[in-house]
């Protein structure tokens, strides 16, 4: 109240202190202090009186302008000051601005105290007899998908978790793990006794102590009650754990190795596999040990091949799971049919989590595996990724998936349907893609389904299925499909070798619809009855059919032509053809063998055989009102100008005659519609090149062979046997009919008989390796320096057999090195001196001689000396020189074979059986002077002059084939034997039946006779001839290594260590360890990453990318590095045109014609009319690209300027360019002759390829040519082109 009471007296006060502008009734003048009215609301102001106003009437008002004072820029100090010391005065959303102190106690010793940092390992338990509690390790702190390769990592931005980024890091590929050596390590956790071959027994194997303590708990032993008559037995806890694996597992009495693995049968083959596989290790440790340590060489390699298990696992045919439905009581998806023996064998394996790869025809139900495998994943709310080698098939099981599985998604290079979908169908390079970007995807895969894999073959893709393999995470479980292989299970082994899992291989040779192959010679109506059945039931090449075929030919053919089956023609006019073709339809269509598919391996004769057929109409007025129906839905969607263009118009015009054609021409739509008219059984007759029958799952009643032979861009030849049954296969409807027909055309001659059994009953094309290096791989796998390039390259295909030999190599050098580190130590003061140097000259000695020991018995004089009782000197298997007397030299299947009775030990058994049977003359010409035993170590006087002869203690004979390496020398010596009756007679006692039989009496009187010759000479053995002036060699290279020869005795002769008493048991010593080392020394180089093939192109590759700077020195990505990351066609070329500014300039339009070189593959085409810009930038794009050549050759990759030239193809420049501008499809056509499809396939993978460049330009931070390319990309992308597939509606 005070304080109201003081501001009431302070207004009264100020009231009366208030000068009177306006004039009142008691106006007064108050100095200093005036009146403004303010506007004309009325509004006054009080304000400071000026100089001029003083002088002014008091009864004149001052006002301001009519709208007030201009605004001005006032002073803010006083409104600063308020805000700043008043804060309390802001209103209630600016308090977070305001300037706060927070006072706080002082606690030095909090700065002592830290959080606990999150542990790096965890301790998981394990239900295993070997380790009960395991140690796993966990991503670090901090990790994210730039740093880290781990499973656990935090997940990566929203939008980004299907393709994933390009700067993420893969996760980790599975099969990498050092801690699991064996592949029971999956299965540890199955306590039966067949994976692991022995039960856990609960009560004694359990440990106690886990890992990282010193002790653990013991608990004292239970005691067991006195077993009595009328007790129970115990249960078996381990079997009842393991109830449902034991009950999937037995009842399979005769279905695979893995199965039973105690049984002798499975041991046996396993065993004769890992000996074939450690061959080749056997014999080069034994070619530098002792005789009495090979032995153990033996078993421990046996060993090795015993406990090293065999990944790839082939389940038996013959089973036929009776027990199928209690092995899977309650299946993931339920078929309306029964299911075939492979497929329950593969449905077996899926459910316990096993990888399968099922080989089987085409046509057979191999996607019956797929379809349950997606049904798994989707009762396990899990995902499914589906790989195809094409797009078109993607689009086919998008559709085919979609009737049966609601969540099913399509990622394509242009299209997303349904990403987030637990089944998503994909081509196999969108997988290599996100594996490599670390798509979030992966984390929830279950099955990876790879359809086709027998395109691992194609030398242009078949590197992407091995990097996917290779590339995998741990947790997803793998399933192959393909056509039948020979070596399925050389490829199961790679596969679950790499993984670290077994693989279990299905095969079945059945057919589900029986083949019938026949020979067609007829070439009208009158003949449409010549089909010749050439291949009988029981897959045997039918003769009588093939001659019959030959017979009918020749009776129509002039006299003056060529026929029968050694001719090569096959061509036929327009005319010929026409007839050919009405005559076959019209037969088929008599006989209800209609559909038909003709393979043309031409687009042009498709073309052509189809527009010949012109008044050929197969089919009624309901299927023509079905197909225009279909038809004119399917064009709707196109623009009016689209719908007009010719290709779609004769299309339409053939469809309703039932006749349609299929190649890589037809636009993309169009043969869709053609597909899908097929499958109603709408369309006929169908003209298709083989891409019809990759992966489309298009059977007919009848295929037609148009010709045996295409051409592959090489040459021309005949199909191969892969070839021919994949395409064969598509006749035959599963479930319409009982038997295929397979039909082969001989317009001219019949073709080849052995062309014909070759391709029809050869053995199906191997799986090889097509593994290459690409820079975009090399760059990827520099992101992390855990996974190296040399680790992918050790794990491709190619590497496979290699690889698999280094367990038994590893225990070889561990042998080598203990047998080095116990070898004997030279303890003398000559030997030391130049004891080396010795044994490497005497090395090279030996070397030569034997290589000119093969000069000597090739040369022709010598040849006529080698008669029979010629005096010879051999070297035999322990590197021995003998006597010996020649028998026979004679030429034996195009082949010199010089046989002769040689002098040996009767005491020498091995030494008898190693040179009397022809079975073990290999391991006697490969390994020479390999026992290490004193009789093959040369004396003092053997170093500087010739070897004395080996005198038997017991003598004996033998006779033995003699190799051009063996002849050590030609004596002038002859005696008298017959050569006949002794190798008669040494024939016969080969057999059993005379094996103990005494040699003959003339053998007996040769081998006395060249005891007399060797006793004669005092050991140093008869005069030899000269090789160089008795047999006349005028070559002046032999003649220069025949000096050498006697440069190295001479020299030999002057080292210090032949002076030594002990020097030839000094030298075995010194040879053995020698020996030993270089042996080691080899298995080193073997196992380490210097005996990879491609290792010097990928150090050359890494080489360019310095040079050009996309890494530094320390092999850190740089800036163009990363960019070229983001290519996936031509990646150095196009980085290096941004780099060098070749495309900044041009227009969207002009940029993306440019690009279309890197994407269009045809060689022949019309040439384009470019505009003086495009010209300029072919030539610039030549010149980067030369340069580029240029470098890469420098630094020793086989590539030349000039190949760029056949890589890169500028026809479609004009074209691109022209559909930029907005030409319309129909006005594109015209300017080129390249088929539609192929221009509507070039523009679309040229999309993805603008996307690859506007990403680019993000990354190195250029707006403008972003925007550019985002311009190129919405250009071209439209019309026909980018028609939305028929499959996907």
């Amino acid at each position: 109240m005070e304080t109201l009471a003081a501001l009431n007296s302070q207004l009264e006060a100020l009231e009366q202190n208030l000068p009177q502008v306006v004039p009142k009734s008691d106006e007064a003048d108050f100095p200093g202090l005036e009146l403004v009215e303010k506007g004309i609301a009325g509004e006054c102001d009080v304000v400071v009186a000026s100089e001029s106003s003083k002088s002014l009437p008091t009864l004149l008002e001052l006002s301001d302008l009519p709208f007030g004072i201009p605004p001005a820029c006032e002073s803010v100090d006083h409104d600063l000051e308020a805000l700043l010391c008043h804060p309390e005065k802001l209103h209630l959303y600016d308090l977070d601005r305001a300037q706060r102190f927070i006072p706080r106690t002082i606690d030095t010793q909090s700065l002592l105290r830290c959080d606990v940092s999150p542990a790096l390992t965890s301790l998981s338990v394990h239900r295993s007899s070997a380790s009960s509690v395991q140690e796993v390790s966990h991503s670090a702190p901090g990790s994210s998908a730039k740093s880290s390769t781990s499973l656990s990592r935090p997940h990566g931005p929203p939008g980004a978790e299907v393709r994933g980024q390009p700067g993420n890091c893969f996760f980790w590929p599975g099969g990498m793990d050092d801690e699991r050596p064996t592949a029971t390590a999956a299965a540890a956790a199955q306590p039966t006794a067949d994976v692991g071959g022995t039960e856990i027994d609960f009560e004694n194997d359990l440990e106690s102590t886990p890992p990282g303590f010193s002790c653990g708990m013991t608990f004292p032993p239970p005691v067991k009650p006195e077993s009595t008559a009328g007790s129970v037995p115990s249960a078996d806890f381990p079997r009842l754990l393991a109830f449902d694996i034991d009950l999937g597992i037995q009842s399979e009495p005769s279905t695979t190795a893995d199965a039973h693995p105690d049984q002798p049968q499975a041991l046996a083959d396993d065993d004769k596999d890992k000996d074939g596989a450690l061959q080749s290790v056997l014999e080069m440790a034994s070619s530098g040990v002792r005789s009495d340590s090979s032995s153990r060489y033996t078993r421990m390699l046996s060993s090795a091949a015993t406990s090293n298990e065999d990944w790839a696992v082939v389940v038996d045919q013959a089973d036929t799971v009776p027990d199928f439905h209690l092995i899977v009581p309650k299946m993931a998806h339920e078929y309306p049919f029964q299911l075939d023996t492979f497929q329950k064998q593969a449905i077996v394996r899926l459910e316990k989590k096993e990888c399968v790869f099922v080989a089987a025809h085409t046509s057979a139900g191999k996607t019956v595996v797929a379809e349950y495998a997606i049904a798994m994943a989707l009762k396990n709310v899990a995902k499914t990724i589906y790989t195809s080698p094409i797009k078109a098939l993607s689009n086919q099981k998008f559709r085919d998936f979609k009737n049966t599985f609601s969540d099913v998604g399509l990622l394509t290079g242009d299209i997303q349907i349904n990403k987030e979908a637990s089944c998503l169908i994909m081509t196999t390079e969108i997988l290599r893609s996100m594996l490599y970007n670390g798509s979030d995807v992966i984390r929830d895969v279950e099955w990876v389904i790879f359809d086709e894999v027998h395109y691992i073959n194609d030398a242009e893709r078949g590197v992407v299925w091995e990097e996917v393999l290779i590339m995998l995470p741990d947790h997803a479980n793998i399933i192959l499909l393909s056509a039948t292989i020979p070596n399925t299970k050389e490829f199961a082994g790679w596969v679950g070798r790499t993984k670290r899992k077994k693989v279990y291989v299905i095969s079945t040779n059945k057919r589900p619809v029986p083949l019938e192959h026949f020979l067609y010679t007829g070439n009208s109506s009158k003949t449409s009855n010549e089909r010749f059945p050439i291949v009988k039931p029981n897959g045997v090449f039918d003769n009588t059919g093939f001659l019959r075929a030959v017979e009918a030919k020749k009776q129509r053919t002039k006299p003056t032509d060529k026929f029968g089956p050694k001719g090569a023609r096959n061509y036929a006019n327009s005319s010929q053809d026409m007839n050919i073709y009405k005559s076959l339809v019209q037969s088929l269509e008599k006989s209800e063998q209609l559909p038909v598919v003709c393979f043309t391996f031409s687009k042009k004769r498709c073309d052509e055989n189809a527009g010949n057929l012109r008044n050929l109409d197969l089919t009624s007025t309901q299927e023509k009102s079905r197909i225009h129906t279909f038809f004119k839905k399917s064009i709707d969607r196109l623009k009016p100008a689209d719908r007009k263009l010719p290709q779609v118009r004769r299309m339409n015009d053939l469809l309703s005659r039932g006749v349609a054609i299929h190649h890589s021409g037809i636009l993309p739509i169009l043969k869709e519609v053609v597909e899908l008219l097929f499958q109603e059984g709408l369309v006929k007759l169908l003209f298709a090149t083989e891409t019809f029958a990759m992966g489309v799952n298009m059977p007919a009643r009848t295929v037609v062979f148009d010709d045996i032979q295409k051409h592959d861009g090489t040459r021309k030849r005949y199909l191969y046997p892969s070839e021919y049954i994949q395409m064969a296969g598509r006749a035959g409807r599963r479930g319409k009919d009982t038997t295929g027909t397979v039909i082969i055309l001989a317009k001219q001659d019949v073709p080849d008989k052995a062309e014909l059994m070759k391709m029809m009953l050869g053995k199906a094309t191997m799986l090889q390796s097509r593994f290459r290096l690409t820079y975009t791989m090399i760059l990827n796998l520099m992101r992390t320096s855990e996974f190296r390039v040399e680790d992918m390259m050790k794990r491709s295909f190619g590497e496979f057999g290699h690889q698999s030999k280094a367990p038994a190599q590893r225990l070889v050098e561990q042998e080598l090195k203990h047998q080095l580190q116990a070898a004997p130590k030279l303890n003398c003061e000559l030997c030391p001196v130049d004891l080396g140097q010795l044994y490497a000259d005497w090395e090279i000695l030996g070397k030569v001689e034997r290589e000119l020991r093969g000069v000597v018995s090739s040369n022709p004089n010598a040849v006529k000396a080698l008669s029979p009782g010629r005096v010879i000197i051999v070297e035999t298997v322990s590197g021995l020189h003998c006597l010996a007397v020649v028998l026979d030299n004679s030429i034996v299947k195009g082949q010199r074979s010089l046989q002769a009775l040689v002098l040996c030990d009767a005491r020498s058994a091995a030494e008898k059986a190693a040179v009397a049977t022809e079975q073990h003359q290999d391991t006697f010409f490969s390994v020479s002077a390999a026992q290490l035993d004193l009789h093959d170590c040369p004396t003092a006087g053997e170093v500087a002059g010739p070897r004395r002869l080996y005198a038997p203690p017991v003598s004996a004979h033998c006779v033995m084939k003699v190799n051009g390496e063996q002849l050590v020398s030609i004596t002038d010596q002859v005696i008298q034997v017959q050569g006949g009756l002794i190798l008669s007679d040494h024939s016969n006692r080969q057999l059993p039946r005379f094996a103990s039989n005494p040699p003959c009496q003339q053998a007996n009187a040769a081998a006395e006779q060249l005891l007399r010759v060797q006793e004669a000479s005092d050991g140093a053995g008869p005069s030899l001839f000269d090789p160089v002036s008795d047999f006349r060699i005028r070559d002046l290279d032999h003649r220069d290594k025949f000096d050498s020869l006697a440069l190295l005795r001479g020299r030999a002769a002057s080292y210090v260590c032949v002076t030594c008493p002990y020097f030839q048991h000094h030298y075995s010593i010194y040879r053995q360890t020698a020996r030993v080392e270089e042996q080691l020394r080899k298995l080193e180089f073997m196992l380490s990453d210097a005996s990879l093939e491609l290792l010097p192109e990928y150090q050359q590759r890494v080489q360019v990318l310095r040079h050009l700077s996309y890494i530094d020195e320390d092999s850190s990505i740089k800036l163009k590095g990363k960019v070229a990351r983001e290519m996936h066609n031509q990646e150095v070329l196009v980085t290096e045109l941004l780099f060098k500014n070749k495309l900044t300039h041009l227009e969207p339009s002009e940029i993306v014609a440019l690009l279309s070189c890197i994407v269009f593959q045809q060689k022949r085409c019309s040439e384009p009319k470019l505009t003086p810009v495009l010209q300029q930038g072919k030539k610039d794009v030549l010149e980067v690209a030369k340069s580029i050549a240029v470098i890469e050759g420098q630094c020793g990759l086989d590539v030349t300027p000039e190949d760029y030239d056949n890589i890169l193809h500028f026809g479609l420049v004009e074209v691109v360019y022209e559909w930029a501008r907005g030409m319309p499809f129909a006005d594109i056509t015209d300017i080129t002759d390249v088929d539609e499809g192929t221009i509507v396939r070039c523009i679309q993978r040229l999309d993805e390829a603008c996307k690859d460049v506007r990403n680019a330009a993000r990354l190195y931070g250029d707006p403008a040519f972003f925007a550019k390319m985002e311009k190129a990309s919405e250009l071209i992308k439209r019309d026909i082109v980018f028609a939305a597939s028929l499959y996907t509606q």
